[in-house]
């Protein structure tokens, strides 16, 4: 029997497709083998968001061929669609796909080493499908990543996505409900869903976010929906009220801000400024006081001040705000930003980048602490000294138990915290409701 073996760059939605890229292997009699054992066939899934692309491809192909120097390699996922010579020209490398191509990897691969490397490599504009997939059955069995979108139409001037996944476009709901229908049928409690621009689903196909939401939420034995990230600006009062209220979507919201500065936000290509994001952050707390927020925030982008960073600073520090995904700014090819002078030095954007870290942990913190009294629904994930788990609100919380809890969802008395999670027991009495939530403030015995 082959075997193949898979390793994944990037994002959530980039875990999703390789995942069902595997499924199509398994299909055909492969086995599925970790990357650091022997394989017949690696199959690296690449991202385009850092400068390391090209230097992480590199090595990981060195580090597959050492374990497996007669596997046939092949490249696939963002970067391949960018760059496609340079990733062929790595030694080792087979075959090299694009975005259309991809999913179609078994009909296009020659199974036999070569001097060179083939390139399949479409035009992205002929990157129209979009096939439903999801992470089920690999990795993670308690929560499964389910692909609702792909592409983006938004121009954003750091961002090389749409060169590398297309125009938006949407899988039609009555596949997503199929797939997510599968997806709790092999046992699953929770579905994140997942995309390039998640907010913008539907809006090609006469549908939205809204009414996925209605539809999956209405599924039987699913406990919970999480969204990935959602746009601010997509964010709608209708969306929100929904959102809020059901008792099956978490209390979660990744909301990407990127900036602080009004003056950054118009010079990324940002379709808000930070009084909306502000506003969308205070209907959520005086809703759901204990909701959990994220933030994507980008340091060091070209013309950004002292100024410019420490209005980012301040208005971060104020908002309630629960962690941060902080990233480094990285020159990608082909976007407008790569132009536009006035560059900021590598000293100063780690520095930055290093005082926003800072105040992640803090925030993280500060909302564990916030959580303490509360009962929680935590969905158990995995045990190593303790039972661990994760909140509707994105806490990870951590339960000491005389049996495994893994794939249940029960409520949690949060007792205590450190930095990174919180400490809980769990109710026998389940969750003593005092308003609506999944959440709810009761007293410590």
């Amino acid at each position: 029997m082959q075997t193949v073996a898979f390793h994944t760059l990037g994002c959530k939605l980039n875990f999703t497709e390789t995942a069902s890229l595997a499924r199509q292997f398994v299909s055909r009699g492969y086995t599925v083998v970790d990357f650091d054992n022997p394989a017949d066939v690696v199959v690296l899934n690449t991202c385009s968001v850092t400068e390391r692309a090209d230097r992480e491809c590199r090595q990981l192909v060195r580090r597959a061929l050492r374990t497996s120097p007669d596997a046939y390699v092949i490249i696939v996922g963002c970067y391949a669609q960018l760059r496609p010579d340079a990733l062929a020209a790595i030694d080792g490398v087979d075959l090299v796909l694009g975005t259309k191509e991809k999913f179609e990897i078994l009909s296009h691969a020659r199974w036999e080493k070569a001097n060179r490397a083939q390139v399949l490599v479409s035009p992205i504009a002929d990157a129209t499908a979009v096939l439903p997939s999801s992470s089920a059955g690999f990795a993670d069995r308690t929560r499964a990543f389910l692909k609702i979108q792909d592409g983006c139409d938004y121009t954003c001037s750091f961002c090389t996505i749409p060169l590398a996944r297309g125009a938006s476009r949407s899988i039609a709901s009555s596949d997503v409900f199929r797939e997510a229908e599968s997806v709790v049928s092999e046992g699953y409690k929770e579905i994140v869903l997942t995309g390039v621009n998640v907010g913008d689903y539907g809006r090609n196909i006469g549908s939205s976010l809204l009414d996925v939401l209605r539809g999956i939420s209405a599924i039987e034995r699913l406990e919970r929906v999480r969204v990935s990230s959602v746009e601010p600006n997509l964010l709608t009062d209708d969306l929100l009220e929904f959102w809020i209220e059901s008792p099956t979507i978490c209390n979660h919201f990744h909301i990407p801000l990127q900036s602080g500065s009004d003056l950054l936000l118009a010079s990324m290509r940002r379709r808000y400024r930070r009084s909306w994001y502000a506003d969308r952050i205070d209907k959520i707390k005086k809703a759901v006081p204990h909701a959990g927020i994220g933030a994507d925030v980008i340091v060091g982008f070209p013309g950004e001040t002292k100024e410019h960073f420490e209005d980012t600073y301040s208005f971060l520090v104020d908002q309630p705000l629960s962690y941060l995904h902080v990233f480094t700014y990285s020159e990608r090819p082909n976007t407008p930003a790569s132009s536009y002078g006035e560059k900021v030095s590598p000293g100063v954007k780690a520095e930055r980048s290093e005082r926003l870290r800072i105040l992640s942990r803090k925030k993280r913190r500060v909302f564990n602490e916030s959580l303490k009294g509360m009962t929680l629904k935590v969905l158990f994930e995995d045990s190593v000294d303790a039972e661990i788990g994760l909140s509707d609100e994105y806490a990870r919380v951590k339960v000491v138990s005389p049996v495994r809890l893994t794939n249940q969802v029960l409520p949690v008395m949060i007792t205590g915290n450190t930095d990174d999670e919180c400490l809980g027991r769990l109710q026998e009495g389940g969750i003593h409701a005092e308003s609506a939530g999944s959440a709810e403030r009761v007293a410590v015995p």
